[in-house]
Order: structure tokens, then C-alpha cells, then sequence
């Protein structure tokens, strides 16, 4: 592989204008060319890359969850190889994929030049990396502001779930999956392509971003207090263990609401209900750790 790399910055990013200056000194170390570009609106990040497609190698994006998410659909059609500089708020992504949050570890990683093909998920058109979910999440996503998550990092998680939780109210979905259909009333369903998601919860306590496989589970708790007891089960995935909770598995999934409800992919409502999930098995590749073999 190639030097040549398109750093991307999302200013609005946690860390994003403060980490900028530091991620360039230390790429270059590295021995990286780099061509700097940066954004106030991480929707732009795809034509960016178009842009650059055939001048550069591999691409570097450094912020948060969010901004990666914006940039998935290009570096799919591109397939140009990913390098993360974790410069968000909760970057679960680079948690998945063991990327520590130290730039100067990150761009090490960078410089190791270790490739490894990880799956995505996909709804309704738009590629995800980590978790796409209806329900509880949807409204943390509405209610979390970026002052918020600038202020407080990955605390501003807790406090905004903590505030919407009591407000909770159940819905009904028809989930198709493994040619079952299942109706559930819940609160939340959500499909996990990857590992971590929401600040550091586990969508399940096996799940894998290269294992090829959904993972999808569903909140059936009959009072709001339970989601409470919940939460530290939640942090290593085992929350699948218990008898509120619907635990699925599949490599397609399709979910159908009475009204359409709003989805959220990588911490940004992207689409709607009705919903139809694929995994997407070795779409990118992306820089991880030497440990992590191909």
C-alpha cells in the first residue's frame, strides 16, 4: 500500500479541531503524504472522497461515529481501505475494532498497516457499522445535542437515556427473520452489525463486526424502571440473557411498525420503517491492530 492518504477532519467533531494539528504531526512521522481536507458538515465527506478517489490510496477520517457513518456509502463504491482517528464523543466503532482512543496510539495503528475486511450492516439503502434501532435510542438521538456531547463526552449518553427513559411507551412490530414471523410489543428493537454502540453498550456479548451475522434484539419490559436494571447487563451484551428481552440472530432481517417510525444508524436518523436489514459480509477494508489477523 501506497503513503498517499486523504486525511478528513470533521471539525465539529468532540476532539475534532483541537486533534487536528496533532493527527497531522504524527501521520506525518509516519511517513504518510497527506492531502488535508476538512468539513463542517460531515455529509460532504462523500463527494470529498469521490474527489480523491484515484489520487490516493487509503483514507483517514478522523471524528466521531456520526461522521464515519456519513462517509460509509463512499468508501464502499470507492473501496478505498479506512484508517480512524477517534475523535468523537463515543466512538464505538474504533472501541469494535480495539482503536484506542490516544491519537498518537491511533495514528500507530495507522502506521502498522494491518488490513482486515469487516462487515456492514445495511437498511433501506444506507450502510451502517455499527447498530441501526427504533424506539428508545431514536429518541436519545433526538433529545442529545451537541453541546451536550461537547460538554460532557460520552456522560451526556447516560443523562439524556436517564431523561427519556421514564417516558418510554411501548409499540408493536412484525419482525421477519429466518423465514419466522415474529410480532413483539417493545420499546426498543434494535440490529447490531458491529460490537458497540450508544457510548459503549454491547448489543450482545458475542456479537462480532466480522462474524458475518445480525444480531438483533428486541425490549419487551412491561414497566420503564426495568430498562434501569437493565443497564449494566446492557454494557457487556447480556442484557440477551434475560427473560425481557428478545434475543434474534440472521443474516436478513425485515421490520414493519403501523406508522412509520424513524431509524437510527450510527447515532444518526438516516430512514424509516418499514425496514428491510442485510449484512453486508467483508464490505470494507479498514487499519486495525497488528494483533487483529486478517
Amino acid at each position: 500500500m501506497s503513503s498517499r492518504a486523504l486525511l478528513l477532519v470533521n471539525r465539529h467533531a468532540r476532539q475534532g479541531q483541537k486533534g487536528l494539528s496533532e493527527a497531522i504531526k504524527y501521520l506525518k512521522t509516519l511517513g504518510l503524504d497527506l492531502i488535508e481536507e476538512s468539513t463542517e458538515d460531515p455529509k460532504h465527506l462523500a463527494e470529498v472522497i469521490f474527489r480523491y478517489q484515484h489520487q490516493v490510496d487509503l483514507v483517514i477520517i478522523g471524528g466521531g461515529d456520526g461522521t464515519l457513518n456519513a462517509a460509509v456509502d463512499a468508501l464502499v463504491d470507492t473501496q478505498l481501505p479506512l484508517g480512524i482517528l477517534p475523535l468523537g464523543t463515543a466512538n464505538d466503532l474504533a472501541r469494535t475494532l480495539g482503536i484506542p482512543n490516544s491519537l498518537s496510539e491511533a495514528c500507530k495503528i495507522i502506521g502498522y498497516r494491518n488490513l482486515h475486511r469487516i462487515d456492514l450492516g445495511w437498511v433501506n439503502g444506507k450502510h451502517f457499522f455499527n447498530v441501526a434501532s427504533l424506539g428508545l435510542s431514536v429518541k436519545i438521538t433526538q433529545r442529545l445535542t451537541k453541546e451536550a456531547k461537547r460538554r460532557w463526552g460520552i456522560f451526556a449518553y447516560a443523562a439524556t437515556a436517564l431523561q427519556v427513559i421514564w417516558e418510554a411507551r411501548p409499540f408493536t412490530a412484525e419482525i421477519l427473520i429466518n423465514g419466522e414471523s415474529v410480532r413483539v410489543k417493545t420499546v426498543q428493537i434494535a440490529v447490531g452489525n458491529g460490537r458497540y454502540y450508544g457510548g459503549g453498550m454491547a448489543v450482545a456479548d458475542d456479537a462480532a463486526i466480522d462474524d458475518q451475522r445480525l444480531d438483533l434484539y428486541s425490549l419487551e419490559i412491561k414497566h420503564w424502571w426495568h430498562i434501569i436494571l437493565l443497564l449494566p447487563a446492557m454494557r457487556q451484551g447480556r442484557h440477551i440473557h434475560w427473560d425481557s428481552v428478545r434475543s434474534l440472530q440472521g443474516q436478513e432481517i425485515e421490520v414493519y411498525t403501523r406508522k412509520p417510525r424513524p431509524i437510527n444508524t450510527d447515532g444518526e436518523i438516516t430512514t424509516y420503517t418499514p425496514a428491510h436489514f442485510r449484512v453486508i459480509p467483508k464490505a470494507i477494508a479498514v487499519l486495525v491492530p497488528p494483533e487483529i489477523k486478517s
